[in-house]
Parts: C-alpha cells; structure tokens; sequence
C-alpha cells in the first residue's frame, strides 16, 4: 500500500512504525488521527482526574476522554463516575462549569435532569413519550473507572484488562512519585492549559526525551544557581537511564539519587531549601520532619510516562488531550501536599512556576519545538522521523529494554504499543 496523507487512506501500521524510525503520516494524516481516536482512547485507560479534585460528595470536574467530554463526579455515596457529557435527549452539554459541586446535573434545552450517578430522574412533560419510556435506560453514558493512588482512570471498553494489569510494574513508581506528599496525601493545587498546534504523539515522545534537555532549556538551566545546575545536568554524570515498563510506558530516571525520597534523608539540605527548612523548624516540625517534607519539596528524580495520555514529570502531572490531528490541548498540573504545611506548598507552587508554569522557562521552550516539529513535517514527506537513539547497547532492565538517559527507548515503547492496538 503506497503511503501518502489522502484523508481517505489510513494506512498499514506496519507501513509507519519500525524500529528505529517512524514516518511523516504518524504526525498529519488526519484519517489516521481518526482511527487512533477510536482504536487506542476508546480502547484503553485514560487517565481523566485526580481523585483530590472531586474531594467531597457531588464534587465534579470535567475533562476528555480522546475528543469524548467527560464528567467526573462523585456521587452521594462518595463513588467516583465518569460520564459523558451530553444529554441523552439532544446532545447538549448538561455541564459548562470546569470544577464545583452540586447536587445534579440539568440539561439547559428541555430541562432533563440526571442525578450524580447519571442516572435520568426527571423530564417536563413525560407523557408525550408514550407509557413504554423507560427513563432507566436514558441516564448519561457511563465509562467503566478504576482509580489507583487517587489517579482516576475511565475506559469506554467493558473488555479492557483491569488497571492494574495496565499498569503493571508502573505502580511501583508511581508510588516512589507520590512521596511528594511527604506523609501527607497529594492533592492538585492548581493547572495550567494551553494549546500547541501539533499532533498528540509529538508530545507523548517528549516527557521521554532527555536528549532535548540542554539544548531546549538553556535559559531555564542558566537561570539556577550552580548547585541546583549541576543537579539538572543528568546527561554530563551518565547516572540515569530510560526503561521499558510494558503497555507503552516507561520510565526516565533522570536523578538516581531522588528516585525514592525517603532515602538518605541526612543528606545535606541544599541551599536553596534551607529558608524553607528554617521556616518549618520556626513552626515546630522537627528535623526528621523537616527534612522529609523539603526533600519533597523539590520533586522526584524522574519522569514517568503513562500511555497515552499522561506523564508524571519530576513534580507535576502533564496530560494531553487530542483535538485534532495537528492540534492537542496540554495541561501542567501542579501538585501539593494535602493539610501539608502551607510554606511547603508555596515553596512548590514556587517551583512549577519557574519551570512550567504560563510565565517559566519549561512551558513556551518545549511549546516552541513541538509547533516547529509539527511545520517541519509538511516538507520530506519521504524522509523517516528517526526514533534509533540509544538502540545498539540498550539492555534488559527490570522490566524491559533499558537504555542510556539520552536514548529514545521510552519512543520505541509507546510506539510498540501503538502499533499493538492500532492492529487490533
């Protein structure tokens, strides 16, 4: 089968994805964005919320699945639904508010009124719809959830294999990632949303790619003091390492030594803590304390990437949402520490906004590439996208390939399980 960007062609997956390279249509073909949109988001875990976002009864939040708006809510009962955002009567929105609480959800044409778990409880007028109406089977279309360390999950597929099979060995990290709550629970403390005229997957390479670090953000490195520099020059020490976790996931160790936040915890606190270490000191923690929540303070020493739509970067959670094929929706999601001590969380509120908050260095550089990337693609058609690096002397990991910090092996898993579902 010839490959070319016809919009009624989607072409062969093994037509686009080897090895060691992809080809251009995996950025612009918008036949298969639309495929992708059913075989891979209808078709898989999605992560859609964090469970610290809808805290109480009647809680809700919105957000995607693929290009399916979605509900988050918790109903009276404190049991976490997800549905899809759309009257069963004429396809409204019964929801426009990003976040809140209330006790149901009402479409605003004619008034159909659904309660917290979806169900419909109420319609003007029920009559002119015959006595065989069954109100039970027009609630909101509910997506099969499942949640994990207070990460919110929905699928549209009954036949999906359990979240935690999904995950598998990803678990054990994301509980390493989650000791950022330094005893406490985490919670989300805030986002950050804008849009970058790219396809979804250029995004999806990035959290995995350390090769871009020094060049993409030099002025972010040039704007530290020498000491945090040399924490964040992870390509010069050659400590860290990509790693294959099964599913499209992976993991990028980029400080060794902040991969589990609870060890050696006598270890000089540096500099730029040590206001921060004084300020819980004045406000009766103790050392042991002290220590623990400004070693948390500054985030994990990886990033581990959730496919296909989430990653959990050193201290936030970024989540992209396709829109089209040459657009996608990002969000940087700070987070905190849950009835922490509130100097902790500004000191991180602090930090997510040097970096990738909507006035850092880590934001507009990466939002930078991503749109050029996506420019570059419309010439050279032809010409492959190479995803080689790091593939003659990677090596078994725990649980698959493992390769040095610069290489793309995190590339090479996503693109392996895209391959795996867009063949099914």
């Amino acid at each position: 089968m010839t490959i070319d960007n016809r919009i009624d062609l989607v072409p062969e997956p093994d037509e686009l994805v080897f090895r060691d390279h992809i080809r251009t249509p995996m950025y612009d073909d918008p036949a298969l964005f639309d495929a992708e949109m059913e075989r891979i988001f209808k078709k898989t875990w999605v992560w859609v919320a964090h469970e610290s976002e809808i805290p109480d009864k009647g809680s809700f939040k919105l957000s995607q699945v693929g290009r399916d708006p979605v509900i988050v809510v918790r109903d009276r009962k404190g049991k976490i639904h997800v549905m899809i955002n759309r009257c069963r009567h004429r396809a409204a929105t019964v929801c426009e508010v990003k976040q809140g609480k209330t006790a149901s959800f009402q479409c605003p044409y004619h008034g159909w009124g659904y309660a917290l778990d979806g169900s419909l409880r109420a319609l003007p007028y029920p009559e002119q719809y015959g006595d065989d109406f069954d109100k039970a089977q027009h609630g909101l279309l509910k997506l099969r959830t499942e949640s994990y360390a207070g990460m919110i999950f929905a699928t549209f597929d009954e036949q999906a294999e359990p979240l935690l099979d999904f995950l598998g060995p990803v678990t054990h990290w994301i509980d390493l990632f989650m000791k950022q709550g330094a005893g406490y629970p985490v919670k989300v403390l805030g986002e950050h949303q804008f849009s970058v005229p790219m396809n979804w997957k250029i995004q999806l390479e990035n959290t995995t790619d350390a090769y871009h670090f020094p060049v993409v953000h030099k002025s972010f490195l040039q704007s530290l003091d020498d000491e945090t520099e040399a924490v964040f020059s992870f390509l010069d020490q050659g400590k860290g390492y990509v790693e294959d976790l099964g599913n499209g996931h992976s993991v990028m160790v980029m400080i060794p030594e902040l991969v589990d936040l609870e060890d050696n915890l006598d270890a000089p606190i540096p500099e730029r803590f040590q206001t921060l270490a004084q300020e819980l000191r004045d406000a009766g923690h103790d050392e042991p304390q002290v220590r623990r929540i400004v070693r948390a303070v500054g985030g994990a020493g990886f990033n581990l990437n959730l496919f296909p739509n989430v990653s959990f970067s050193l201290a936030f959670f970024r989540v992209l949402t396709p829109v089209s094929v040459d657009r996608t929706d990002i969000r940087h999601i700070a987070i905190g520490m849950d009835g922490g001590p509130d100097a902790a969380n500004r000191a991180r509120m602090r930090l997510h906004e040097h970096f990738q908050g909507p006035m850092g260095f880590g934001s507009p550089d990466d939002a930078e590439v991503w749109e050029r990337i996506q420019r570059g693609v419309q010439g050279g058609a032809e010409l492959p996208i190479l995803i080689n690096r790091g593939l003659d002397d990677e090596q078994p990991g725990e649980a698959g390939p493992r390769g040095h910090i610069s290489a793309e092996t995190g590339m090479r898993a996503a693109y392996d399980m895209w391959k795996r579902m867009m063949q099914s």
